[in-house]
């Protein structure tokens, strides 16, 4: 890709890869409150809830930065209807023994739309006019409107942070590769219960000379996106698809 007024050369692993920002959204993956919280679904399976705090400012510093760049920003929910009528039985019962989905706890039904802990932690909340994809399964394109909104907007490449590295991180990313998108996964934006977890996480998307996509960083994205080569053409290019 050559560069141009609103490329620029970002720093990542297995090789720098050239983003066209004005063809470029920010994904940021399930930073919801029945993962990150006490009592959520995160903490009923067993886990360690704290190990997913690490993630949280570097996102949150992403996504001021792609904010005032005006780069599009996306962000996730995992969770399901009311009635269940979208959650497989075989997914349900995988959270025996402890509490399953739709089950009642302290941040309301968990996993269920429009209840507590199926929203986004307060540190990353989004913004009226951002765009937030509930979906239920495990990947971001499945049973859901990304694929069009990202087609509507021009989208080719995806800046994808989030929770869990291993699971809907890394589901997604497969998805978006399948689909054609350049997909570059920023580490120190995305955590796992499990750290042994998100390092093979990570190493299985830049294995391979990149054979689902790039791994950089917040600190590498902060300083390729500058605002100088970004404000004026990413904001032409989300009026365009807003009304496409």
């Amino acid at each position: 890709m050559a560069i141009s007024a609103t490329t620029s050369l970002l720093a990542a692993e297995p090789q720098p890869i050239a983003l066209d920002w004005a063809a470029t959204a920010l994904v940021i993956i399930d930073m919801q409150r029945d993962f990150f919280e006490p009592g959520g679904f995160g903490e009923t399976l067993g886990n360690d809830v704290s190990q997913l705090a690490r993630a949280v400012a570097p996102c949150a510093s992403v996504l001021a930065a792609a904010r005032a760049a005006g780069i599009l920003v996306v962000h996730t929910r995992e969770g399901h209807l009311p009635d269940l009528s979208d959650a497989p039985p075989a997914k349900i019962e995988r959270g025996a023994p402890s509490k399953r989905i739709g089950d009642p706890g302290p941040m309301g039904r968990i996993l269920i739309r429009g209840e507590a802990g199926h929203d986004i932690i307060a540190a990353l909340y989004p913004l009226d006019d951002e765009i937030v994809i509930d979906k239920p399964g495990k990947g971001a394109f499945y049973a859901t409107e990304l694929g069009e909104i990202l087609a509507n907007y021009g989208i080719e490449n995806l800046l994808v942070c989030g929770v869990t590295t291993e699971v809907c991180v890394n589901t997604t990313v497969r998805e978006a590769n399948d689909r054609g998108y350049r997909c570059v996964v920023l580490a120190d934006c995305c955590a796992s219960y499990f750290p042994e977890f998100h390092e093979m996480g990570l190493n299985m998307i830049k294995a391979q000379g990149g054979i689902f996509g790039w791994v950089s960083d917040s600190a590498a994205v902060l300083e390729a996106m500058t605002p100088e080569t970004l404000a004026t053409e990413t904001t032409n290019q989300r009026t365009m698809g807003a009304s496409q």
